[in-house]
């Protein structure tokens, strides 16, 4: 009943910039933290950059100064504004949320389907 459906992934040179996005729908009470992780071929999936409900964010090494994750809670949309790109930020690029779908739940963790994003010239 929850969906995060992704877009604005793609092609990019090196030095350029995407803006994906991602927006939950379906029975949400309140969302936790909201972001975005990523899986390059044969590595594991790794966090790229998050953020709280209080915009507060969590972001890899490899995204700081690059990197600006966005949210707005009334749309239950986040943004990640990539600049700067490089060929080793090519990867499957995930939504992730902790959703609570009720006042009795717990926060559960939810994925996107991806959505890949190629640096290469």
């Amino acid at each position: 009943q929850v969906q995060l459906v992704e877009s604005g992934g793609g092609l990019v040179q090196p030095g350029g910039s995407l803006r994906p996005s991602c927006a939950a729908s379906g029975s949400i009470f309140s969302i936790a933290a909201m972001g975005w992780y990523r899986q390059a071929p044969g590595k594991e999936r790794e966090l790229v950059e998050s953020a709280t409900s209080t915009y507060v964010p969590n972001y890899a090494d490899s995204a700081k100064g690059r990197f600006t994750i966005s949210r707005d809670n009334a749309k239950n949309t986040v943004w990640l504004q990539m600049n700067s790109l490089k060929p080793e930020d090519t990867a499957v690029y995930y939504c992730h949320a902790d959703i609570q779908v009720d006042v009795f739940s717990s926060p559960i963790p939810y994925w996107g389907q991806g959505t890949q994003v190629t640096v290469s010239s």
